[in-house]
C-alpha cells in the first residue's frame, strides 16, 4: 500500500466525518453557474512524508508528475508570473490579457533583497545557505507579501517553505527536510499535486547541495472538500491502494537551474482511473 494513499484516505475521511460546514456562510468562491461554493473543512491538518522511503504520489488516481513539476519550476526556477511560461492551462482563470497573474507566486521569488552576502532573491538565498550555512534555522521562503496582495490576481495558497538540515548519528551525510505551509487547500483538486511538487523540489535541492532527502511536512490551515466534490472523494477513497512508484531524478544535474521536466520520472507507477471533469470553484 502506498503511504501517500493511506494519508490521503485518512485525511479525507476525517474532513468528511468530523469537519465543519461553511453552508449558508458568506464565502468568496463560486461555481461556474454562480452559486456559492461551500465546503466541509478541518483546521490545522499536518501530514508527514518520509521521502527517503517512498515518493508520495497517489495510486488512487494518477498525479500528472510532468505537469505538476512544470508548475513548480515555473514558480521556483523560472520565477515567472506569466502563464505564457507555463505548459498547462491551470492558471488561465487568474491571468489578465497579457498572461500575468500579478505580483504573485514567481514574481515574489525573483525579487532581490539585500543581505550581508549581497543581493539575492529568495531561491538563491536558500541555495546559498544550504551550501554554506546548512545548520541555519533561518532558511525559508515567503511569498505572502502583504504590501503586494492588492496586485495579486490570486492570493498564494502554498506560501512558505522552511528548510531544515539534520545529520544522522555516526554519519557525516546531511539530510534535507522541509515544511510546506499552506493557508488553504482544495483537497480533491490540489492536495497530491502540491505534495508531489514540493517532494520533487526537496529532491532537487538535496541533490544539488550534496545531501540526502528526508521528510516533507505539509501543514494546511484550512483543508477543505467542496460540497460538489464530496461524492467524488467518497468514490476515490473507496478504492484499494496500490504499491507506490519509484522516483527517478537525473543524477547528472548539479545545478538547480538546469533541471527540466524530462529529468523527473515515476517508474512502475500503476494507478486507478483518473477522475475527470472535476468542477473547480473560482
Amino acid at each position: 500500500m502506498s503511504y501517500a494513499d493511506k494519508v490521503f484516505i485518512n485525511m479525507c475521511r476525517d474532513i468528511i466525518d468530523n469537519g465543519t460546514s461553511t453552508a449558508g456562510e458568506k464565502v468568496r468562491p463560486v461555481w461556474e453557474d454562480g452559486t456559492p461554493a461551500y465546503t466541509v473543512k478541518k483546521f490545522g491538518i499536518v501530514n508527514r512524508y518520509n521521502l527517503a522511503e517512498e515518493f508520495p504520489a497517489l495510486t488512487l488516481r494518477r498525479t500528472g508528475i510532468k505537469s505538476c513539476v512544470d508548475e513548480m519550476l515555473w514558480i521556483w526556477q523560472k520565477k515567472s508570473n506569466n502563464i505564457h511560461d507555463l505548459n498547462s492551462h491551470i492558471w488561465d482563470s487568474w491571468a489578465d490579457e497579457s498572461g500575468s497573474i500579478g505580483k504573485a507566486y514567481g514574481y515574489q521569488m525573483q525579487v532581490k533583497h539585500q543581505y550581508k552576502e549581497g543581493m539575492m532573491d529568495q531561491v538563491d538565498r536558500v541555495l546559498y545557505d544550504l551550501k554554506h550555512n546548512p545548520y541555519s534555522r533561518r532558511i525559508m521562503t515567503n511569498i505572502y507579501v502583504h504590501q503586494d496582495l492588492h496586485e495579486m490576481n490570486l492570493y498564494p495558497c502554498a506560501y512558505s517553505m522552511t528548510f531544515n538540515v539534520t545529520k544522522e548519528n555516526g554519519s557525516d551525510r546531511l539530510t534535507l527536510n522541509g515544511i510546506l505551509n499552506q493557508r488553504s487547500q482544495d483537497v480533491l483538486a490540489a492536495n497530491n499535486w502540491n505534495v508531489c511538487q514540493y517532494a520533487v523540489l526537496l529532491h532537487m535541492f538535496a541533490q544539488v547541495c550534496g545531501m540526502r532527502v528526508g521528510e516533507l511536512v505539509h501543514v494546511i490551515a484550512d483543508a477543505h472538500i467542496y460540497d460538489r466534490h464530496i461524492p467524488l472523494v467518497e468514490e476515490l477513497i473507496s478504492r484499494e491502494p496500490l504499491l507506490g512508484p519509484q522516483f527517478w531524478l537525473n543524477p547528472e544535474i548539479k545545478d538547480f537551474y538546469e533541471f527540466t521536466t524530462d529529468d523527473v520520472r515515476l517508474d512502475n507507477y500503476e494507478t486507478h482511473p483518473q477522475i475527470k471533469n472535476i468542477p473547480i470553484a473560482v
